[in-house]
């Protein structure tokens, strides 16, 4: 019986240090500057937190109360930073998308950018929409492989800020990606990504779904 309990002992203590050594075998060594990145995405993401609980401007809380529970997200991962040209295409052309309530909506296919994942390139596009007071403004929609997995299942947004320099380098930073506001009520639409907006990739970074 004592033998046993020491096997089982003995057992208990190697699948322990088993685990210990998985841990520190697959946990990255980020330099000084990476850390200090990710400081900063999980400051953002606190203060975005504090936004969406507390201001009357929030989707929980301007057209109808929702309830509300902290953002959900992916580890930052400074892997998912990529540095690309925006690639503008000769023929901008008008396209249709259609948001989650059936509205059509007409942005226009600006450009892209690239993203080199593993190896592989992959061509993002960048939408040039225009608001009701004429400003124009430029987004980035996607799915990927996690979509509707681990993140909404409609997809991700990224902010994209043009500028006027062709040889401008601009930095992709899928840490910051976003929910759009239908992901949390039905009181908001939002547009859906198309077929060609998918990045055949899963992109492990940035917010999660935020219901189950």
């Amino acid at each position: 019986m004592v033998n046993i309990i020491f096997m089982n002992y003995k057992s208990a203590v190697a699948l322990v240090l088993l685990s210990i050594l998985i841990f520190v075998s697959c946990k990255k060594d980020f330099t000084p500057e990476e850390l200090e990145y990710i400081k900063s995405i999980e400051q953002d993401r606190a203060e975005t937190n504090d936004w969406m609980k507390n201001s009357p401007n929030s989707p929980f809380n301007f057209k109808g109360k929702v309830d509300f529970h902290p953002l959900n997200y992916f580890d930052v991962d400074p892997s998912f930073v990529f540095e690309s040209k925006l690639y503008e295409y000769e023929e901008k052309d008008t396209v249709v998308i259609y948001g989650t309530k059936g509205e059509a909506r007409y942005p226009v296919k600006f450009g892209y950018v690239k993203i080199n994942y593993d190896g592989i390139d992959h061509k993002v596009t960048v939408y040039e929409t225009t608001a009701k007071n004429g400003d124009k403004y430029y987004s980035i929609w996607f799915t990927d492989r996690t979509t509707n997995n681990e993140s909404y299942g409609v997809g991700r947004y990224l902010n994209f800020t043009k500028v006027d320099d062709p040889e401008n380098i601009y930095t992709i930073d899928f840490n910051k990606t976003y929910n759009p506001y239908c992901a949390y009520t039905k009181y908001y639409t939002c547009p859906i990504p198309s077929k060609d907006d998918h990045i055949d990739i899963a992109i492990t970074a940035g917010e999660k779904k935020f219901h189950d």
